[in-house]
């Protein structure tokens, strides 16, 4: 018998997915949960399991083709048992996995559990981000996550208003973010669509108009080719938050210079010890352990504004944004309560997770519900920049290169080691008193690494 497959239900919001390869061909044998193709969505590349056991009989699409969730993706020849349980009527909703990388789904047909919310989370949060890199990554975009860190639900909405969303180009996790635990509904979807489109529009009416030299003859311009590349995937959904965030947060940003002389000795000395040769401690995991300090002393850097509720949603865990630079485009993936570990834990969760970035494999759930990001675009060369929020924090802190300059030290000009910090905040969480606090709390603790023992 001829088993179907659709392509199941992703998560996240998600509407579809593009086939990057498949891993079989028709007239394969294949076990059950046997990797069939990989496939990207806006968050990252996931393998997709088979739901049954049997031979390969079509495949419907082919690699780089866009596929709609429930459309036909693939059929096998089903035999024996697999093909009596297939010719049961609620079989293939049984079978098919529930979330790609996650297998098939289990035999109870029952609606599964929600996810208890954490701490200061129980209303929604905005939508968190993706963008930039681990050790290096563009600063100013980042893709569009979730409003809070329930892995694997989606937005709560009827399929009917899913496919208008899609129609008119509306995520529904962006939306998720203002409205809270309610079904979403389609005046939820048309005044988004209305607001962001407005925005959109007069922010094209106040720019310069530029005049455009027309393009000479073919004949006589040589070889001038082009390339075109569709918008999708990771880049769509970067290009849609990057607007989101910048037409809804006001954005602020301040630049602090620090001595990190002594920040750079201590890696030195950490990098020579033998107990800790196991562990890849550099500049960004530093960082990153005085942003979880500093954010503790100042927690309105670690707070959501809830437009729905007219809430300030103050965290009190941190969910560690560290934005990575991909083949694919930019995200940003979130180690969970960075504030708990230490230097070495920070080190090799940030190890891991450029690992899994740079291979394409992050999982949508890694993706979900940062608190607060870190961009590093001094590996760039770069010395500062003005980062944009990620929708649904309040901060962002970009890290500029380290660079050997004269600089005062104990009443003598001497060489010292140069570093430039930037963070962008939202206005309407934090005064421009408390952003400043925070970024020399930061500050002092990179020009003298001993002053954490005061935090």
């Amino acid at each position: 018998m001829i088993a179907e497959f659709h392509l199941p239900d992703l998560g996240e919001g998600l509407t579809e997915a593009e086939i990057v390869q498949w891993m079989v061909s028709p007239g394969d044998s294949v076990a059950l949960n046997q990797t069939l193709a990989e496939v990207e969505t806006a968050k990252a590349v996931v393998e997709l399991p088979s739901p049954y056991e049997g031979t390969v009989s079509t495949l419907h699409a082919e690699a780089g083709d866009m596929v709609a969730v429930g459309s036909p993706l693939i059929a096998f020849d089903v035999a024996g048992a697999a093909e009596e349980k297939a010719q049961a009527p609620d079989a293939e909703e049984k079978a098919q996995p529930n979330l790609v990388g996650y297998g098939a789904a289990p035999a109870s047909s029952g609606r599964p559990a929600r996810r208890a919310r954490r701490g200061a989370s129980s209303a929604a949060t905005a939508a968190a981000a993706e963008a930039a890199v681990i050790q290096a990554a563009p600063h100013d975009a980042l893709p569009p996550a979730p409003a809070e860190p329930v892995l694997g639900e989606r937005p709560r909405s009827t399929p009917p208003v899913r496919a208008y969303a899609k129609r008119r180009g509306v995520d529904l996790v962006l939306i998720a973010a203002e409205v809270g635990d309610r079904v979403i509904t389609r005046e939820d979807v048309d005044a988004y669509a209305d607001r962001v489109g407005a925005a959109a529009a007069a922010a094209t009416a106040s720019a310069p108009a530029v005049t455009v030299p027309a393009s000479p003859p073919a004949a006589s311009r040589g070889d001038r080719a082009q390339t075109r590349t569709p918008i999708k995937g990771v880049r769509r959904a970067t290009a849609a938050a990057m607007v989101s965030s910048a037409f809804t947060a006001p954005h602020v940003t301040c630049f602090h210079t620090v001595d990190v002389t002594a920040t750079m000795e201590l890696i030195d000395q950490l990098r020579a010890d033998r107990s800790l040769s196991e562990h890849r401690i550099g500049l960004l995991v530093l960082v990153a352990k005085a942003v979880c300090l500093a954010l503790g002393r100042n927690p309105s850097l670690n707070a959501t504004w809830d437009e729905a509720a007219q809430e300030i949603i103050e965290n009190h865990y941190v969910d560690l944004g560290i934005a990575a630079a991909t083949d694919r485009g930019l995200i940003v993936p979130i180690i969970r309560d960075a504030e708990r570990l230490s230097l070495a834990g920070i080190a090799d969760a940030l190890t891991q997770l450029t690992q899994v970035a740079r291979s394409g494999k992050t999982s949508p759930a890694d993706l979900v519900g940062g608190n607060f990001s870190i961009t590093n675009i001094g590996v760039f060369g770069i010395d500062a920049g003005t980062p944009i929020l990620p929708p649904g924090q309040s901060g962002i802190l970009a890290v500029g290169a380290v660079r050997r300059q004269p600089a005062e030290y104990r009443g003598e000009i001497a060489l010292r080691q140069m570093l430039t910090l930037s963070v962008s905040f939202d206005h309407r969480l934090v005064d421009g008193a408390e952003g400043s606090r925070f970024l020399k709390d930061v500050a002092d603790l990179l020009e003298q690494p001993g002053r954490a023992m005061l935090f």
